[in-house]
């Protein structure tokens, strides 16, 4: 069973995956094909994915069986706008990272939501730039250590999730990779809707985060589900908020886009 339903959504001759051992990049993987098969989908025909650079942008491409863009670091959220005006009965998907999505790449996140931009983001934040050294990120926790924090970051993390919600997306969630079932499920939610929809996977870096906690990734998974709180709970100093930060039913770009067009067509 589990080698037909790696067959019908990835290249098999592929397998096992680069990612490095621990990392949470096949958990997210695993969450968005489940998520993906029990709505239905037999292939990913439907389907169109646009990653940019980094560890998590490698999980469509090469290994998901369809149709994808890996485009520029930080470009991967306009070059999958322009794909879903021109093509908008595909489902648009970008997969990428906290430092593609949340840091060289933000103005772009920030206006995909204010436009409510009909795609989905999945964004892997496993908190640091994992693939270029371990440096601090926009989402490194406060007081974290890090190649360029080696005494603690003292910044505080970006909240991602808020600031979509914010800037007006139709929905916004955060989960971690301990957290696989409300991950999948929001998913799915996800998919079934319009406009601009943004989930957070908070995942580990084994190379640069677990390792210099100096834990195994086991515990570090314990970590992030008994550290985690739900939206609205009492929130304390280094606790991880997930859950839903929007969930609503606005018109989408595309078709504000396409009702604008018609007019124009008379």
């Amino acid at each position: 069973m589990r080698d037909h339903f790696a067959a019908k959504y990835l290249r098999v001759e592929l397998l096992p995956t680069s990612f490095c051992p621990g990392c949470g990049n096949g958990i997210v993987m695993n969450a968005f094909l489940k998520a993906v098969e029990e709505l239905g989908y037999e292939d990913l025909k439907e389907f169109v994915f646009v990653s940019g650079i980094g560890c998590s942008s490698w999980i469509p491409n090469p290994y998901f069986k369809a149709d994808s863009i890996h485009t520029l670091h930080g470009r991967a959220i306009p070059v999958a706008l322009g794909l879903k005006l021109s093509r908008p009965e595909l489902n648009v998907v970008v997969i990428a990272g906290d430092g593609d999505i949340a840091s060289i790449g933000l103005e772009h996140l920030i206006h995909a939501a204010r436009r409510n931009a009909d795609l989905l983001v999945l964004m892997v934040n496993n908190m640091i730039y994992g693939m270029t050294g371990g440096q601090q990120a926009p989402t490194t926790p406060l007081g974290f250590e890090t190649s360029t924090t080696p005494y603690g970051n003292i910044e505080k993390p970006l909240d991602a999730c808020a600031l979509v919600a914010t800037a007006g997306a139709n929905y916004s969630a955060r989960w971690t990779v301990a957290h696989f079932h409300r991950l999948k499920e929001s998913i799915k939610k996800a998919m079934g809707k319009r406009g601009f929809r943004f989930i957070e996977a908070v995942s580990p870096c084994t190379s640069h985060v677990v390792r210099r906690l100096k834990i195994p990734v086991s515990t570090y998974i314990k970590q992030l589900r008994e550290g985690s709180v739900l939206v609205g709970a009492e929130e304390g100093m280094g606790k991880i908020v997930i859950g839903e930060y929007a969930d609503r039913d606005e018109e989408g770009f595309i078709e504000r886009m396409y009702k604008y067009i018609n007019r124009l067509r008379g």
